[in-house]
């Protein structure tokens, strides 16, 4: 029973999200938004993440995971309803930064709160329902445009659907086991009050290389993660969400493959193999507009569940092995901040920069824009082959 609410918990957490979140740059096409104000918007989410560690702390220290979490939602829920209703950019813009404070720090809880009720090798297994959350959203889009006739990508109608989903969600968090604060009546330093006890653990050389190209994959990652929807918008893509979601479907199965891969290979040839699937994805990318197949844009997309499971997944169990117990949902809460928050911040703002300075007045040049970003990718992949280092601890990092 425990098992099958975490599974239902993680479905929603990431339905919730990705309904609104997947077609968000075409909506902001359709609205007429320039290109500063499109990546500002698009990284509310990165904002939102500045709180990512210091609700960590508070579930390490104060209040229970789940009552956190039901509060998050709640927070996410109210602020769709009002990014559903105003169609002026600033204002959409407070909204979404609102929410996005309130759901970006629930990613890593919710991984807090898994990890202390399963072993480390369960954890992939409920994860993988927030995937399929992820591709169940998308038949919102199928629903509202072949069944009622109704245009559901680019437009305001998946922030609705998103709020209807966090509000069931509230419901379930507080039917979650418990999971009481591990570190509670221990003294809290002034570091800990903004959430960033996990900095200490940069003092270990191998750890700081982790954060740190944790944090550059995101420039590249950003070009797929918020700005591609706008490139299927650009080809005439009917169906953007479901195309997206393709991606996210096969992300079910690698996320399965994950511990197995680790027990075979190794923690550091896992990420090494997420990061040659970030090459892959860009390449066939360039490819596929030089020569003209974009059959081949398909390669791009069913990659992402390699990308995110075998580096961002595996880097999350690496991250929860480290860590002290009383660190654990701070250090989670701090992946999340290096990586979707400054990290795909960063990556927003040089991603449409790129893309401006690519735009004509005809059209963008997806080919220069893609071939970029292939090399940005490789050299990633090149550095970090070579920066982190093969330490025992991490052959058979599950089993610890």
């Amino acid at each position: 029973m425990v098992r099958i609410k975490l599974s239902v918990m993680m479905l929603l957490q990431y339905m919730m999200y990705a309904v609104w979140w997947v077609p968000l740059a075409a909506y902001l096409t359709n609205l007429g938004v320039d290109s500063t104000q499109k990546a500002l918007i698009l990284s509310s989410m990165a904002f939102g993440c500045i709180l990512s560690p210091v609700v960590g702390m508070v579930a390490d220290k104060f209040i229970a995971s789940q009552k956190v979490l039901a509060g998050l939602n709640l927070i996410n829920a109210i602020m769709l309803l009002g990014a559903a209703t105003t169609n002026n950019p600033n204002l959409l813009f407070i909204f979404l930064l609102i929410a996005m404070l309130g759901y970006m720090p629930s990613w890593g809880i919710t991984s807090s709160i898994s990890m202390a009720h399963l072993s480390s090798e369960e954890f992939p297994k409920v994860r993988v329902f927030g995937s399929i959350g992820w591709v169940a959203s998308g038949i919102f889009s199928i629903i509202f445009i072949r069944f009622l006739n109704i245009d559901f990508d680019g437009t305001h109608i998946p922030f609705y659907c998103g709020a209807g989903v966090s509000f069931i969600a509230v419901l379930l968090n507080l039917t979650l086991p418990d999971t009481p604060p591990p570190a509670k009546g221990e003294k809290v330093s002034m570091i800990e009050i903004f959430g960033l006890g996990t900095i200490q653990m940069m003092k270990e050389k191998n750890f700081a290389v982790f954060i740190l190209f944790s944090f550059l994959s995101m420039i590249p990652f950003a070009m797929y993660y918020s700005f591609f929807s706008e490139f299927l918008l650009h080809i005439n893509t009917k169906y953007i969400s479901v195309t997206m979601n393709w991606g996210v479907l096969a992300e079910m199965g690698f996320l399965l493959l994950v511990p197995p891969a680790i027990k075979k290979f190794g923690l550091r040839k896992v990420m090494v193999f997420g990061l040659i699937a970030l090459c892959i994805r860009y390449l066939a990318f360039y490819m596929g507009g030089v020569v003209n197949l974009s059959w081949m844009f398909y390669i791009g997309i069913l990659v992402h569940g390699l990308i995110f499971g075998f580096f961002y997944v595996a880097g999350q169990i690496y991250i929860d092995k480290k860590a002290p117990s009383q660190l654990k949902s701070q250090a989670q809460g701090f992946i999340f901040l290096v990586t979707y928050g400054v990290g795909l911040l960063v990556g927003n703002l040089i991603c449409s920069r790129i893309i401006e300075h690519y735009k004509t007045a005809a059209d963008y040049n997806w080919d220069a824009i893609w071939g970029i970003i292939s090399i940005m990718s490789v050299v990633l992949l090149v550095g970090f082959i070579i920066f982190f280092k093969n330490k025992k601890n991490f052959l058979n990092v599950i089993n610890e």
